[in-house]
């Protein structure tokens, strides 16, 4: 399904402001890789926390996204526009629980987390199409980051015995 482009302006709304992704979901191709892109560096601020204190936030962006999303998803008239990008950077911070801090790991994240949440493996293709409002916009790139996160944990398990 083709969306329409959306407009820079939609930006002075806040909550606007925050389902883009601060403005990378108005990328004009591929706004969930951008959106999940603007992640990385949060993630670099996000992750000099405690691992507790870290799964808070976490916890608090999950669940704000939901209002965050189905408000801006309202607003625009459309559910789950691919612009609105704040439920990838909840997926891709879940899947970076506990991850040791190096580059490798962080580049692996991003890429298994951008692989289940395109290619939309069950449960989160059945979530993606069957739950609405803003937990149906979040709960599939929850699931996404669960997933990638127990994958890259795994990976990472396994190269210290290789």
């Amino acid at each position: 399904m083709r969306h329409k482009k959306l407009p820079i302006s939609l930006l002075k709304k806040p909550v606007h402001f925050l389902a883009l992704g601060f403005g990378s979901g108005l990328a004009p191709k591929a706004p969930g890789t951008a959106g999940t892109l603007m992640a990385v560096p949060l993630f670099l601020l996000l992750q000099l926390l405690d691992t507790q204190f870290y799964i808070a936030v976490v916890v608090f962006i999950s669940l704000i996204g939901i209002y965050i999303c189905e408000q801006s998803s309202k607003l625009m008239g459309v559910h789950d526009h691919p612009g609105i990008v704040w439920d990838e950077f909840a997926g891709y911070f879940i899947t970076m629980i506990a991850v040791p801090f190096e580059w490798i790991w962080v580049l692996l994240g991003f890429v298994l987390f951008r692989f289940f949440d395109i290619v939309k493996p069950q449960p989160i293709g059945w979530l993606d199409k069957n739950v609405k409002g803003g937990l149906g916009i979040m709960i599939d790139d929850v699931i996404a980051g669960v997933m990638a996160g127990i994958c890259l944990h795994l990976i990472i398990w396994a190269s210290q015995y290789a």
